[in-house]
């Protein structure tokens, strides 16, 4: 199992890097951005960014997930896949921003609830950029061009920051200098990456082959988008129930968790490959387990140091009218935690084929984060939205795990799952209770207890005979180098890895691009 857990980590690693520089960037950029913008702008402009990412996921009609599917698909040509696919999100996305553009005002009052005709019209080119950049980010990954990957999203990333702060901070356009660095930029990506691709992309597309892709990914659409929804409406309700301005909060309380987001992101990216190419359905199920257990280890103790040290990190990287934005935190990790998990089941459902199973899942959690939104923002602000977003996820996580058990039951081991999880809420209960949020002493005794959580685990039992091991090797680790690369062949599949999943893969939208 060691085989597999080695091979996760370093396909992750590829696709994580990039994301991780970029909001490392964003982070730094968090005290500048937060004393040159209002609450209010900040709250618009995410509000914003968040609608453009969910119009996205209609306009492409499922033709990534095809792509991703029909790409390579026995019988099919991949370069007739790949241009018929771009030829058809090329037209959608353009007459998507000309039908929609006139009614920019009226879809600024919807989202915002005030009249920000400017705004909207940024936003509804920002659509156009979007769409196709996270298509054509794609080829790489095909293409298996981690490198190219990483260069283009990072390009992406150094070319917005200084736009983005001249129109912010000098210029002072506010949520419109936002939402203009990260778009025109991201428009100069996307023609630079259209010439670089210009050999494999056509702007005809072979209606055969289109409706054989639409076939497939339409019905992937109402599941993505209810996903996503997930993280678009409560910053919706929070502005029409709350303002702009505790928009602004709780848009700055996710921006904060985005280090529990980056292993999300890695892990969402790297272990479909992997899943789908073990061929045993039995060894898939240990794997499964295995996979589930350490990764859960790992979102719950990135959880706890982030709940734990979320009003420092408040402090030290926004502006005081933002410190309110701590409350919301912690529940909005979380939540994201949970998302991760569900990416795992996801995967599962996709291995029987049934992934009719996957839209009822995602629209009851949907609901649930609408009616929990409506109830809990009046009494709680936006920590209502946080708890709301965290048991939304929940709801998602409980039904496809009934769906997935049904159709391919994996042995996960509860025992461990309930030991790791109940230190690191032990962890975070005694810290957030008992010690005060504000002092150099209350960030070393909440670090000190995040340190024990390892120690905790261990008086749990948590660790199998065979961790242990691994564990006392850590004190020699020259033997430990030498034990890894033994195993590292170990319990690996002889197919390619480099396999993809039939299921559409659900992505979260490049979010270096809009920050």
């Amino acid at each position: 199992m060691s085989g597999y857990l080695r091979r996760l980590a370093g396909t992750g690693a590829a696709y994580t890097a990039a994301s991780v520089i970029s909001k490392l960037i964003a982070v730094a950029l968090l005290p500048l951005y937060t004393r040159f913008l209002t609450p209010a702008d900040y709250g618009a402009a995410e509000v914003m960014f968040a609608a453009v990412v969910a119009m996205s996921i209609v306009i492409r009609f499922g033709l990534i997930e095809s792509l991703l599917r029909f790409y390579y698909r026995a019988g099919e040509d991949p370069d007739r896949v790949v241009s018929t696919s771009f030829a058809a999100l090329f037209w959608a996305g353009t007459l998507a921003v000309i039908i929609l553009m006139p009614f920019a005002g009226g879809i600024s009052e919807l989202l915002l609830g005030v009249d920000q005709t400017r705004l909207a019209q940024i936003a509804l080119g920002g659509l156009w950029v979007l769409t196709l950049s996270e298509y054509l980010l794609t080829l790489f990954r095909l293409d298996e061009e981690a490198r190219q990957f990483f260069v283009v999203t990072m390009l992406s990333v150094l070319l917005t920051i200084p736009v983005t702060v001249v129109l912010v901070v000098f210029l002072e356009m506010g949520a419109e200098g936002l939402l203009l660095g990260s778009y025109g930029t991201g428009l100069v990506i996307v023609l630079g990456l259209i010439f670089w691709h210009r050999h494999r992309l056509s702007l005809v597309f072979d209606r055969e082959l289109l409706k054989k892709l639409l076939r497939f990914g339409l019905p992937t659409m109402p599941a993505e988008l209810s996903l996503y929804s997930l993280n678009f409406i409560d910053r919706i309700l929070v502005a029409r129930f709350l303002g702009l301005a505790e928009a602004g909060l709780y848009s700055l309380a996710v921006k904060i968790s985005q280090s529990v987001n980056v292993l999300v992101r890695g892990f969402q990216l790297a272990f479909p490959p992997l899943a789908y190419s073990i061929t045993d359905d039995d060894e898939a199920r240990r794997a499964y387990s295995v996979i589930v257990t350490w990764f859960a280890v790992l979102m719950a103790f990135v959880v706890a140091a982030v709940w734990l040290t979320a009003p420092w990190i408040v402090r030290i990287f926004a502006a005081p009218d933002y410190f309110p934005a701590v409350e919301a935190v912690g529940p909005v990790a979380a939540g994201t935690a949970l998302y991760a998990l569900y990416m795992v089941l996801l995967v599962v459902l996709g291995r029987t084929g049934r992934t009719e199973f996957n839209f009822p899942a995602t629209l009851a959690g949907v609901g649930t984060n609408i009616v929990l939104n409506v109830v809990l923002l009046p009494k709680l602000g936006i920590l209502g939205a946080g708890i709301s977003l965290a048991v939304s996820y929940l709801v998602v996580l409980v039904l496809m795990f009934i769906f997935t058990q049904r159709l391919f039951p994996v042995p996960y081991e509860w025992g461990r799952l309930a030991k790791a999880i109940g230190a690191a809420a032990a962890v975070v209960a005694i810290g957030t209770l008992f010690v005060p949020d504000d002092g150099l002493a209350p960030l070393a005794l909440r670090l000190l207890l995040l340190a024990a959580l390892p120690g905790l685990m261990l008086l749990l039992d948590f660790f199998t005979p065979e961790e242990r091991r691994y564990l006392a090797l850590l004190r020699q680790p020259g033997e430990l180098r030498a034990k890894l690369a033994e195993t590292a062949g170990k319990g690996e599949p002889d197919g390619p890895d480099r396999g993809l999943p039939e299921v559409y893969e659900v992505e979260q939208m490049n979010e270096d691009m809009r920050e």
